[in-house]
C-alpha cells in the first residue's frame, strides 16, 4: 500500500493562458514552497492532474519525482487553485454528450471552494431573471456589456458553490478559490466563452488597448445554456452548498465535513486541531488533500506526509483508513467515485 504522495507545488499555468491571474497563490497559499521573479503572475496551480497539458507529479516523501499517472492510475479528479486579480472571462460548460465537442474533449463540472476574497468580490452565477435567449444573442451581436445580465453575488471564505454544465458562469476579480472538477482521463475538459470583458492582451497576456482579444465561442456557448432553469438569487441559493459534518476527533476540536458532491465529484473539508481516524468511502479511487491553512499530517499503512499552507498530497487508490492530525488546519480532501 502506499505512503501519501507529495505532489509538486509548482505546476503553474503561463501568464498567456490565464490573463487575469494575480499573485496571491505565490505569494500567500505558496509563499514559502516556490521562488519566482517579482513580476510573475499566477492565475491557476493544477495541484492535482492527469491532463496531458498540465500533469502533476508526485513521489513518495523524499524520493524522486514521477508522473502522477503512474502512481494513482486513471481518475477524472482534477484540483486547481485559483487567483482572480481581474474577472475571468463569462463562461459556460457542456455536458459529455454535446455533440460539438472534438476528440479528446469532455464537458468539465466543477466546485468552488472560496479561500479568501478581498471586500465586495464576488460570483457571476447565471442570468437574471427577465433575461431571454433572444437578449443575450442581440447583445452578443452588438458587442454589448454583459454584465446587466449575469446575476453577481458577494461570497466570503468558506462558501461553497457548485457549478454544472450548461450554466453561465465567472469568477469575480479578488477571489482565490480552490476549484476541484471532474475531466475525463486523457481528456481536457472544455469551456466556451461567451464573453471577456472586451478587453485585450499582448503575446506575454499583459493588458493593453492595442492587443488582440481573446476567442470567443458563441456559437457554442448558446447552443449548450440552459435557459430553462432557475435564474438570478434562486439559482445561487440552489448551487450554495451547506456544510455537513462528517466525523470529529474526541476532543471535537477537527472536524471532517461534507461540502459538496456534483456528478461523482466529493468534496470535504478538514478543520481545525487533533487526531482522528477517517474512513473514507470509494477507497478504490485516488483523493487529493489540500491544505489551504495551517499543517496536516496523514497516514496509512504504507507511510506518512506532512504538508503545510499551499501544499497537496495525493492518496493512492486503496489507502483505506487513514490517521490524520491537523495543526490549525483547513484543508479540502476531493475525488470522484468510479
Amino acid at each position: 500500500m502506499s505512503a501519501p504522495l507529495e505532489l509538486a507545488p509548482d505546476n503553474f499555468t503561463p501568464a498567456t493562458r490565464t490573463p487575469w491571474g494575480g499573485r496571491r497563490i505565490i505569494t500567500t497559499l505558496k509563499r514559502d514552497l516556490v521562488s519566482v521573479s517579482d513580476d510573475t503572475i499566477v492565475g491557476e496551480s493544477w495541484e492535482f492532474s492527469l491532463d496531458p497539458a498540465f500533469p502533476s507529479r508526485a513521489r513518495v516523501p523524499g524520493g524522486e519525482w514521477q508522473p502522477l499517472g503512474e502512481l494513482v492510475g486513471d481518475t477524472s479528479l482534477l484540483v486547481k487553485l485559483l487567483d482572480a486579480d481581474d474577472n475571468l472571462s463569462v463562461q459556460v460548460h457542456p455536458r459529455d454528450d454535446y455533440d460539438g465537442l472534438s476528440e479528446g474533449e469532455c464537458g468539465k463540472p466543477e466546485i468552488w471552494y472560496v479561500v479568501a476574497a478581498e471586500p465586495g468580490a464576488g460570483i457571476y452565477l447565471g442570468l437574471n431573471d427577465d433575461v431571454t435567449r433572444a437578449d443575450l444573442e442581440a447583445a452578443l451581436a452588438k458587442g454589448d456589456d454583459l454584465t446587466p445580465m449575469l446575476y453577481f453575488r458577494e461570497v466570503s471564505p468558506g462558501d461553497c458553490y457548485v457549478i454544472g454544465p450548461g450554466t453561465v458562469h465567472a469568477v469575480g476579480a479578488g477571489l482565490t478559490l480552490a476549484e476541484p472538477q471532474v475531466v475525463h482521463p486523457g481528456m481536457s475538459g472544455k469551456t466556451y466563452r461567451f464573453w471577456d470583458w472586451n478587453r485585450r492582451y499582448d503575446s506575454t497576456g499583459r493588458r493593453t488597448d492595442t492587443g488582440k482579444p481573446r476567442e470567443l465561442h458563441v456559437t457554442d456557448s448558446l447552443a449548450v445554456t440552459d435557459f430553462d432553469g432557475l435564474r438570478g438569487a434562486a439559482l445561487a441559493d440552489e448551487r450554495r452548498q451547506t456544510p455537513r459534518r462528517v466525523a470529529s476527533s474526541p476532543a471535537g476540536d477537527l472536524t471532517r465535513e461534507h461540502l459538496a458532491t456534483l456528478e461523482g465529484l466529493v468534496v470535504e473539508r478538514l478543520r481545525g486541531t487533533g487526531d482522528m481516524q477517517a474512513a473514507y468511502p470509494d477507497s478504490d479511487v485516488a483523493r487529493c488533500v489540500t491544505v489551504l491553512s495551517g499543517e496536516v499530517t496523514v497516514t496509512t499503512a504504507g507511510g506518512t506526509a506532512v504538508a503545510r499552507t499551499g501544499q497537496s498530497l495525493a492518496l493512492a487508490p486503496g489507502s483505506g483508513v487513514v490517521a490524520v492530525t491537523g495543526k490549525s488546519v483547513e484543508a479540502m480532501v476531493a475525488w470522484v467515485r468510479r
